[in-house]
């Protein structure tokens, strides 16, 4: 702000109308553009940190359930002691086939999971991956490739191959795509993919890989046939879930756990939250963006009142209200924030993408985080302004005259 200039502007309202505050606001910020892209680039670098920060965590918690929210049926069967895909027990079958003499359930299905090893055919590199085994007569996994393919999981020694997976794993997708036969080696066993389907990698798992449970229990030798990890309850139509499932569980020992899928995914996501470090990190990074923002914006308005020291005192001097100071200095935390959002905004996209491209996590944008985001930005910025105004109420006519 210009000394002159301001006071001849406020001269000219002593008698009619005051000049409005945000008006003040937008002058004394362009006035130094410097300063205020430097701001800009300040407060959007610690948005996008929060962007970041937040969707790695969506992208952990939206992977982890994908295969949850799949599973067809409404009711899900597991070891007692197991605790998420990547911390399974596993449980005997008899169970799950005891819930199905229970009034209301249609049928029941089992499910193997174990990571085992894979081939790379084209640089024979071994990597681990993760094997789902189910009865291909079921219609247990609501994925649309696996649905279209699992008939063909009929014949022996044959699987579906996650499209999702990471490079890592051989230019598998398109290799099948293209028409090639796709033949590779699990655990030292000749396996051809006959089909693909999409499961997006998760924090723990790189990729998926689906085939029959006699397959399965073929690749996964140590596998002792009547033990499974995953038992799928589905129930007739118009059956109440809650009364099927307090009777099974009244039925059945402690050994297992019974829930509704919805249930089934908040473990696993609970899983992720708080018996993992993951989670806690990415809590701590939102906070340590928004401390980081918060000391940006007050360091660029406490420089900024110090500057203009003598003008705000002049101000006072002409009859204008600490108030009046305070609302101009809070405006202009708010005009900092709003045009560092935009930037902020378009970067993070930007990341995602990236991201997305590089590890095939399911980092997407949502209206309600970039409504949290801008929230947390305007609450950073209004917060750094109202530490940085108590220099402003010593400004003192009497001293600077």
């Amino acid at each position: 702000m210009i000394r002159d200039e301001t006071v001849d502007r406020e001269q000219q309202h002593k008698v009619g109308k005051k000049k409005k505050p945000l008006f003040l606001s937008w002058l004394q910020l362009r006035k130094e553009r410097t300063k205020l892209l430097v701001a800009i680039a300040g407060i959007s670098f610690a948005d996008v940190l929060m962007f970041l920060q937040m969707g790695f965590q969506g992208a952990l918690f939206s992977s982890a359930v994908e295969f949850h929210h799949s599973l067809n049926g409404e009711i899900v069967m597991t070891s007692s002691r197991s605790r998420a895909l990547i911390s399974l027990d596993r449980f005997t079958e008899r169970r799950l086939y005891q819930a199905a003499g229970i009034a209301g359930v249609a049928s029941v299905s089992p499910i193997y999971l174990n990571a085992i090893q894979w081939r790379n055919p084209y640089n024979k590199e071994i990597w681990s991956i993760y094997a789902i085994g189910i009865n291909p007569e079921h219609q247990v996994l609501n994925i649309p490739g696996v649905e279209a393919n699992r008939q063909k999981l009929r014949e022996p020694d044959t699987a579906l191959f996650n499209q999702g997976s990471r490079q890592e794993f051989g230019p598998i997708a398109q290799r099948f795509e293209a028409g090639e036969s796709v033949i590779t080696e699990i655990n030292n066993r000749q396996v051809q993919v006959r089909g693909l389907f999409n499961l997006s990698p998760t924090f723990g798992i790189n990729a998926y890989l689906v085939t029959s449970d006699v397959n399965f229990l073929r690749m996964d030798a140590n596998r002792q046939g009547g033990l499974i990890d995953v038992g799928v309850i589905k129930l007739k139509p118009g059956v109440d879930v809650q009364t099927v499932l307090t009777q099974i569980r009244s039925r059945l020992p402690d050994d297992v756990k019974v829930m509704t899928r919805d249930d089934y995914e908040k473990a696993e996501v609970s899983f992720w939250k708080a018996s993992t470090p993951v989670g806690y990190t990415f809590d701590l990074g939102v906070v340590i963006a928004f401390i980081v923002g918060a000391v940006i914006v007050y360091q660029i308005l406490y420089s900024d009142v110090t500057d203009h020291l003598p003008e705000y005192a002049t101000l006072k001097a002409m009859g204008f209200r600490d108030r009046y100071l305070l609302i101009v200095v809070f405006q202009e935390s708010l005009i900092l924030a709003v045009l560092a959002f935009m930037p902020g905004v378009a970067i993070a996209l930007g990341i995602y993408q990236i991201t997305n491209i590089a590890t095939k996590l399911p980092m997407a944008m949502d209206l309600g985080r970039v409504a949290f985001v801008f929230i947390l930005t305007a609450i950073m910025s209004a917060s750094s302004a109202a530490i940085a105004v108590r220099k402003l109420q010593t400004a003192d006519p009497a001293d600077i005259f």
